[in-house]
């Protein structure tokens, strides 16, 4: 009965222990893991060079062919149908400068391809750990003044002369443009009043440049690293895997009954934990760039572009953003793939374990399982009639084993103490030989 209670103990003690492991490892260590998972690596995109310095770079020097492709398209009636902004394209192309030439002409490319690049490449050496951090500014008030640049009036003005002349609706719609600015608001393809236009053109310009910073500092106020940004911060945020693993330790050794149960529910909570966030971030990478073939069309900020001239744009700018959609959440699966990996390393780990051949140990008796007290007395009888049998078998077995090993010592002394027949003394007629005298006492000992 006692044996009972104290097994019966035990197991509900290991079922109030998993239920607190699987407690601690649910709502503490998965959480955190899966907010780990995602901030290690975000840190990791956002801090490397690829990112901050060489892909920009990249974008730059595909901006003028960009611009080249969307006017060469802009011109055919099967990319757009709508005639007014193919008017537009036709007029630029008329005025005799093309957009990248123009770019040249104002110094654009020059200020993209030398001051611009030269900063970005300074700021990849320092993430890179190549160079002291120190503050790097890179300055706009070149690119303020490129914009103001008459070049571009003289441009636009040519572009305008090329347009057939305005009626009455556009030209009431060149007033309102001229009172009210550009914003959201769809140009005619005709040719205005210039000094309505010029005025309308040079407005636009003006709150560009008033919203624009005159300077970009970065790395204010930052120490030296000794490995680099882009390596460091990477580093330093994969300690922060030591707190959700502190708590699947402790859930896992609270509920393990055996070396393999501890590595098993390691490995499964580590996967568990991790597997959501593999999802999730594979999701968010699809999900966006998918949604970026959608977004541009509906925008609010280009609601005075015909949709084919939207389409257009997209096409040839769209790599730029899945690039950087994909840089971002990169990482993030990568980790999360990672994590999962080691989760499924510990399992296998605990199914090693398990497997393991046991050291050999001295075969005893089982004693037969306790009878429960709850159990009725008819129950019992046939219990305590195979106990009785087992021990009553057991007692067999010794006697029979007793009674061999006698046989087998007496059988030994006659051996050692005979003698040869001539060699034996005769003993007198009246007394009886010892060894007679020993044969008719042993069955008295017997």
């Amino acid at each position: 009965m006692e044996d009972f209670a104290i097994y019966k103990r035990r197991e509900n003690m290991t079922v109030v222990r998993k239920i607190i492991a699987l407690l601690i490892i649910a709502l503490i260590g998965l959480p955190i893991l899966f907010g780990v998972v995602w901030v290690v690596g975000l840190t990791k995109a956002t801090v490397s060079s690829e990112f901050i310095s060489e892909l920009p770079q990249e974008i730059i020097r595909e901006i003028p062919d960009i611009a080249e492709r969307i006017f060469e398209e802009g011109q055919d009636e099967r990319v757009i149908r709508d005639e007014s902004t193919r008017a537009w394209f036709r007029a630029a192309s008329e005025a005799g400068v093309s957009p990248k030439q123009l770019m040249a002409d104002i110094g654009l490319l020059d200020w993209l391809e030398y001051e611009l690049a030269e900063s970005l490449d300074e700021v990849g050496e320092v993430l890179r750990g190549e160079r002291r951090a120190r503050p790097i500014t890179i300055d706009l008030r070149p690119l303020k003044d490129i914009l103001m640049r008459d070049e571009i009036d003289q441009y636009l003005m040519r572009v305008l002369e090329e347009l057939p002349p305005c009626d009455e609706e556009g030209e009431r719609q060149w007033i309102q443009i001229g009172r009210w600015g550009l914003e959201n608001r769809e140009l005619p393809a005709c040719r205005p009043d210039m000094e309505v236009a010029r005025e309308a053109f040079t407005e636009w310009r003006m709150e560009a440049v008033t919203d624009m910073e005159n300077e970009v500092e970065i790395f204010e106020d930052v120490d030296f690293i000794p490995f680099g940004f882009s390596r460091a911060l990477p580093v330093l945020s994969s300690f922060l895997f030591v707190i959700p693993a502190l708590f699947i330790f402790i859930g896992s050794l609270i509920a393990a009954t055996s070396p393999a149960s501890f590595f098993r529910w390691c490995g499964v909570s580590t996967f568990l934990g991790a597997l959501p966030a593999l999802l999730l971030a594979f999701f968010v990478k699809h999900i966006s760039l998918w949604g970026l073939k959608i977004a541009p069309f509906y925008s609010s900020d280009w609601d005075s572009w015909s949709p084919e001239l939207q389409e257009l744009v997209f096409e040839k700018t769209s790599w730029i953003p899945m690039r950087i959609i994909d840089h971002i959440f990169s990482p993030v699966v990568t980790v999360a793939a990672i994590v999962c990996v080691l989760g499924i390393v510990l399992f296998a780990i605990s199914l090693m374990v398990r497997n393991k051949p046991r050291s050999k140990a001295v075969t005893s008796v089982q004693a037969p399982p306790p009878v429960s007290p709850e159990k009725a007395p008819e129950e019992e009888a046939p219990v305590k009639a195979e106990i009785a049998e087992k021990v009553e078998e057991e007692a067999e077995k010794i006697e029979e084993e007793a009674e061999e090993v006698k046989d087998k010592v007496e059988e030994g002394e006659e051996k050692e103490f005979e003698l040869p027949e001539k060699e034996k003394p005769e003993a007198p007629a009246d007394e009886t030989p010892e060894s007679e005298q020993d044969e008719s006492e042993e069955p008295e000992k017997k």
